[in-house]
């Protein structure tokens, strides 16, 4: 199981239409609503940011500003692009609705995918890229 953040998104437009404090944020989710709420609550996140518009919805997530984000990852949560995401709410439509999910969001951590090897090598070099990154980063 796993907790996911993706990429910060300029939604200015957005919230100015709503009259929002932040116009940046991404999408903390995870496998199972659950666990994403633990997580969000070792954030400090109040469960009323929790959006979900009805038990149907397959959208569920929290919204995190840059610097929970940031806190986020430090603690674990796994960084990803808005495809992943995405596929995730796919599959989760597809449980749903009852039906088999036959693939899932192709990523290296699905044990249901099977990975061409240029996928296998996109796959790797990504991984190997993050634990750059993650060395690079300076200790909190």
């Amino acid at each position: 199981m796993s907790v996911y953040v993706d990429d910060i998104q300029d939604w200015t437009r957005i919230a100015k239409m709503r009259g929002l404090r932040y116009t940046h944020w991404c999408h903390l989710t995870a496998d199972t609503e659950e666990e994403l709420h633990e997580f969000a609550a070792h954030l400090g996140l109040k469960r009323a940011w929790f959006q979900k518009k009805s038990d149907r919805d397959y959208r569920w997530h929290y919204d995190l500003v840059p610097s929970k984000r940031a806190q986020a990852v430090r603690r674990g949560a796994v960084e990803v692009d808005r495809r992943f995401i995405g596929q995730l709410m796919i599959r989760r439509q597809r449980e749903r609705d009852g039906k088999a999910s036959e693939v899932g969001p192709r990523c290296g951590n699905n044990p249901n995918v099977r990975l061409s090897e240029g996928d296998r090598q996109a796959v790797d070099g990504f991984i190997a890229y993050l634990k750059r990154r993650a060395a690079e980063r300076p200790a909190p």
